[in-house]
């Protein structure tokens, strides 16, 4: 990715640039408008009742997620969004310094500019990532913000509220000062193909919608975890905060780190299995500290598989729309939605009569019967188009070419080096060897013809040819014409 340290102040490239900016604002979010210590610690020090705030808050998030791509067309505006949301974020946090009143529910329209920005984030994830790179992206973000959140958590608990409240604004502050050097066209990053291409086909759209109603379900438990287990365990005040997020971050970095080792479709059906038995043990165990680390360790693991699951493919979408934002912002709207709904039946749980700790286990058990019917299609849809990815069962190897690369390479020195070449690439090589188009090869495997050519223009460059009859010549085949 090109350098901005032409800039004259920051020597730091757009990739990273974007991954701070994101991952300090998403810091605050999780802190302080959603299920954060900062809000809870406030409303605790004035007898106020947080839940009306939080779950309105909650509600106008969902709001700028899913309509961020109707504001947000360009990167230039994506900019813009960000730091004019920024802004508007530092002054309505500001308003926690001062007694309750109307003041504070402007962290209503606070988030759901915040959700337009979250959106509008992936034109940066598209155009400063490569798409087998988006899943290692996926993973720091959320990573850094979950860590961030940790340390302002553990602020506005054993230090002070307010304390925990100005280290958020901080990092408002922190995330708007590198924002400003957040590049404003796609061509000061390096374009990434398909984002100018012509919308996805109707298949990739019945895609990302079977996948936000998989996010949707399974979030679910997310929000009757906010709203029943943490408030159970509440009295190992210490512990929950410090405890809370961390198996979370461990399973984000396990995965970040074994992604690429082959399929891993198969953890996805372990984490399901974890949330199951998380819920029954918190309804058959009892409210001890061991297991309070059981049944978190099992929830927060299986959140962060599933979390970095569905950014990941979500990332590898993104070049299928003209507006990145819509793909990214829908998708982690459907979250969103999910954890708000799971938030509202564990609230009537818990402010319902006594002895109903069954109802959770049972609304989760039953949201895992439904999403086990829903991923294996899921799954199946994705393998069709990203091939490459670490949860996607990955498509057969072109059988020409792999039998040209593989077992019977051709002489000559170019060939004798070795041809590092993605799935991808080598399904679009051998279909050029059998005399397909661009044009055919877009429609067969459910792509743009502008991300076909970038295919090609490294399939060439990697076998140091320069045109299709190079490429069939070099691969022993006769050209079909």
């Amino acid at each position: 990715m090109k350098d901005l340290g032409n800039r004259g102040i920051l020597q730091i490239d757009s990739r990273s640039l974007s991954i701070i900016v994101f991952a300090t604002f998403s810091a605050w979010l999780l802190a302080v408008p959603f299920q954060g210590q900062v809000l809870y610690s406030l409303a605790a020090d004035y007898a106020f009742d947080p839940q009306t705030l939080i779950f309105g808050a909650i509600a106008a998030h969902f709001a700028g997620l899913f309509g961020a791509s109707f504001l947000v067309k360009t990167m230039r505006a994506a900019k813009q969004v960000w730091l004019y949301t920024i802004v508007f974020c530092v002054a309505s946090s500001s308003c926690f310094f001062f007694t309750p009143s109307a003041a504070w529910y402007l962290l209503w329209p606070a988030s759901m500019l915040a959700g337009v920005s979250v959106a509008s984030w992936g034109f940066y994830f598209a155009a400063c990532n490569e798409p087998r790179d988006r899943l290692q992206t996926a993973a720091e973000v959320l990573i850094y913000s979950n860590v961030l959140m940790i340390a302002v958590n553990m602020m506005a608990v054993y230090l002070l509220a307010e304390v925990g409240l100005v280290t958020a604004i901080l990092l408002l502050i922190f995330a708007f000062g590198f924002g400003i050097y957040l590049p404003e066209q796609e061509s000061a990053v390096g374009s990434s193909p398909g984002v100018q291409d012509k919308l996805a086909p109707v298949g990739c759209n019945r895609t990302l919608s079977l996948l936000c109603l998989f996010i949707v379900m399974l979030s679910i438990n997310s929000g009757l975890m906010y709203q029943v287990i943490n408030p159970a365990f509440a009295h190992h005040k210490w512990l929950v905060n410090w405890y809370w997020a961390l198996p979370y971050v461990v399973a984000l970095r396990v995965m970040q780190k074994y992604a690429k080792r082959g399929n891993r479709a198969y953890a996805l059906y372990v984490a399901m299995a974890m949330i199951g038995f998380a819920f029954i043990c918190f309804m058959v165990l009892d409210r001890s500290a061991p297991s309070y680390l059981l049944i978190n360790t099992l929830m927060l693991g299986a959140c962060g598989v599933f979390d970095l699951f569905w950014w990941s493919i979500l990332g590898e979408m993104l070049d299928l729309d003209q507006n990145p934002a819509k793909v990214l912002g829908v998708g982690l709207a459907a979250n969103v939605l999910g954890v708000l709904l799971g938030g509202l039946l564990g609230n009537r749980i818990v402010t319902g009569p006594a002895g109903q700790l069954f109802e959770p286990a049972l609304i989760a058990i039953g949201v895992l019967m439904v999403t086990l019917v829903l991923l294996p299609l899921l799954l199946q849809r994705l393998s069709r188009r990203l091939t490459d990815h670490a949860f996607a069962a990955p498509a057969p190897a072109a059988p020409i070419l792999a039998s040209v690369v593989v077992a019977q390479p051709p002489p000559g020195e170019r060939l004798a080096k070795e041809v590092d070449l993605t799935e991808r690439e080598l399904q679009i090589a051998d279909l050029l060897q059998r005399g397909r188009t661009y044009k055919m090869i877009a429609a067969e495997l459910f792509l743009s013809e502008n991300t076909v050519k970038t295919h090609v223009k490294k399939v060439y460059s990697k076998l140091g040819v320069r045109s299709k009859v190079e490429l069939i010549r070099l691969l022993g085949k006769d050209d079909p014409k």
